[in-house]
């Protein structure tokens, strides 16, 4: 597999899903690749979708094609317009200046016509362009009349009748993998009368689970999913985007593959699981004698990251237990978790090249895409000084109210690098780690008699050690040789040691967030028991001292902290005066060689 550059150029991947879509177009099977992103609105997306969204508008993209948002909105009773906002911002974000000129949607508030005798013509949607302000995705929930239409049709051929048993009477009746179905008892209504029975169904006259609408198709078929399946339920449900006009809703097989059908979709790709709900895809396109081109449903394996949980329902039980933050919290597996921690959607589209498309479950190591957003940082963050735990340090020969601007580099993977003026006063703040009264073997920090190198600054010397009443050591008092700065007639001196620091007198203050992985285990979703293993260190916060130019940080901005990791301003915690940083990642992977932070 030759591994996508996640910029707009560069060669595209290669992976089995690929080569059919090129056969296909190199047999003219099909004008135009259409694809599509179809989630269900019942909680937000995580980096697991973000493969699916990655393969589906990648698809296009590489043909000159399109790729529908979709939500398959078919289960009332779980699903709400809070989940629709934050998938389509979602989708928005990650696909942004990569593929977003494939998205595709369709005009606001229109529908699919009715069904004629001319074919699916009538009921293809075409795309408008993104960015049009009166569009919007697409929803399955926009086809209800279309489908119940459908519907009618496989009962007038036979294919399809109004079931009396209940729920549970139909999953026993559906028999076990090793052990064929029995027939319902009301399977050979006449078409007269399931043509009644569905329309009272749509009128509301039964209550919730008094009848169904299956399909007649074989209840000693090996699969199960072809035992006469459901087709329509009856809920007395309010609809976030239908309304109340319905009370009967089909079930996510039946309504998916009318909707890829009535979009124009070319190529429905989805995860593995669904892999043995395919020949029923299948059969209810042939069922109905839908005119040609069909479209045809396509398996891959999705993504699975160690130390993570994609369950929706425990990432709910995550955020309704106050776990965590919310959906968004940084150390969710999230898209909007991601983006408010401050990962880079390019970081995201890189993993999943590197992950590729294959056939096979397996579990990705979570290393693999925090290398890839170190990667992705590295060249964009803006280097920055800051201190997390400040130890003071008075350089006395210097005045009280001396300020030396010394210049810092920001950009130093830059062909052209920029700097900026970083105040350098009597008083400076080091990581109280940066100094050891007793060091170890080996150390080439600050310590007593010591010298080391202040970054952009000059080379100190520790002269004397105060200490409280208890002994903890609470200031350092050094000299500074500014012949060692940069221009000066010892700058090539050598040390050492390099340490970063911050005016103490001209630094602001600020709250940091020091992020990191959210389970201590390899597989925390081996066990139900999965909250035990949340990392208690996984959200450690701290009062900083930043350089001042972090002052006029926004949340579009990556930072590099020299010496300390990669972070962003907050944007939803953060005020004028009142910034608060996330750490997105450490500069080195601390959990390496099995251990932890």
């Amino acid at each position: 597999m030759s591994v996508e550059n996640t910029a707009s150029s560069g060669p595209a991947p290669s992976d089995f899903i690929r080569d059919i879509v090129a056969k296909d177009l190199a047999d003219k099977r099909y004008q135009k690749i259409v694809t599509r992103f179809p989630p269900e609105p019942n909680g937000y997306l995580h980096l697991g979708h973000a493969k699916s969204i990655c393969l589906n508008f990648g698809l296009a993209r590489e043909n000159q094609g399109q790729c529908n948002l979709r939500f398959d909105d078919t289960n009332p009773t779980k699903e709400e317009v809070e989940y629709v906002d934050a998938i389509t911002a979602d989708v928005d974000w990650l696909i942004a200046g990569w593929a977003d000129h494939c998205l595709g949607l369709k005009p606001k508030g229109a529908v699919p016509r009715k069904q004629s005798q001319d074919g699916r013509d009538d009921y293809h949607l075409p795309a408008v362009p993104p960015g049009t302000a009166d569009a919007e995705p697409f929803f399955a929930s926009d086809n209800f009349e279309a489908l119940y239409d459908f519907a009618v049709a496989l009962i007038r051929k036979g294919k399809a009748y109004v079931c009396d048993l209940s729920p549970k009477e139909t999953d026993e009746y559906r028999g076990a993998p090793d052990k064929p179905g029995r027939e319902s008892p009301w399977r050979n209504r006449s078409v007269d009368e399931n043509l009644d029975l569905f329309q009272q169904m749509r009128a509301g006259e039964f209550p919730d689970g008094a009848r169904s609408l299956r399909a007649r198709i074989d209840m000693a078929s090996p699969n199960v999913w072809l035992r006469d399946p459901l087709l329509y339920r009856i809920r007395h449900t309010a609809h976030h985007h239908a309304g109340d006009k319905w009370c009967i809703y089909p079930l996510y097989d039946y309504a998916h593959c009318l909707s890829d059908y009535i979009e124009g979709i070319t190529h429905s790709v989805c995860t593995l699981e669904f892999e043995v709900h395919r020949p029923l895809y299948d059969w209810i396109l042939a069922a109905l004698e839908l005119p040609r081109p069909l479209p045809h449903q396509y398996e891959f394996a999705k993504l699975n990251l160690s130390y993570t949980i994609f369950s929706k329902r425990r990432l709910l039980q995550l955020v309704q237990e106050k776990l965590v933050d919310g959906w968004d919290d940084p150390r969710m597996p999230t898209l909007s978790g991601a983006r408010r921690r401050g990962i880079p959607a390019a970081a995201i589209r890189r993993l999943a090249a590197l992950v590729g498309v294959t056939k096979y479950d397996g579990v990705t190591d979570v290393a693999l895409f925090e290398h890839a957003i170190r990667e992705e940082l590295n060249g964009l963050a803006q280097r920055r000084l800051a201190v997390l735990r400040p130890l003071k340090v008075v350089l006395t020969n210097l005045a009280p109210d001396e300020i030396i601007e010394v210049d810092a580099t920001n950009d130093p993977q830059a062909e052209h690098p920029t700097t900026r003026r970083v105040p350098f006063t009597r008083e400076v703040l080091i990581e109280s780690d940066d100094f050891a009264e007793v060091p170890p073997p080996k150390y080439f920090r600050l310590k007593p008699g010591g010298e080391v190198r202040l970054k952009y600054a000059c080379i100190i010397r520790c002269e004397e050690v105060v200490k409280d009443a208890s002994g903890t050591v609470t200031e350092l008092r050094c000299t500074a040789d500014l012949s060692t700065r940069s221009g000066g007639p010892n700058s090539d001196r050598k040390v050492k040691g390099t340490i970063h620091w911050v005016s103490a007198t001209r630094a602001i203050d600020a709250e940091v967030r020091l992020y990191d992985r959210l389970f201590t285990v390899a597989e925390p979703g081996a066990t139900e028991d999965f909250k035990q293993f949340i990392n208690p260190h996984s959200a450690d916060v701290i009062r900083a001292k930043l350089e001042p130019s972090l002052g006029a940080a926004t949340t579009e901005d990556r930072f590099q902290f020299e010496r300390i990791g990669y972070f962003n301003l907050d944007p939803k915690d953060s005020s004028a005066g009142r910034p608060v940083f996330n750490r997105t990642i450490s500069l080195k992977d601390t959990w390496a060689k099995g251990g932890k932070p």
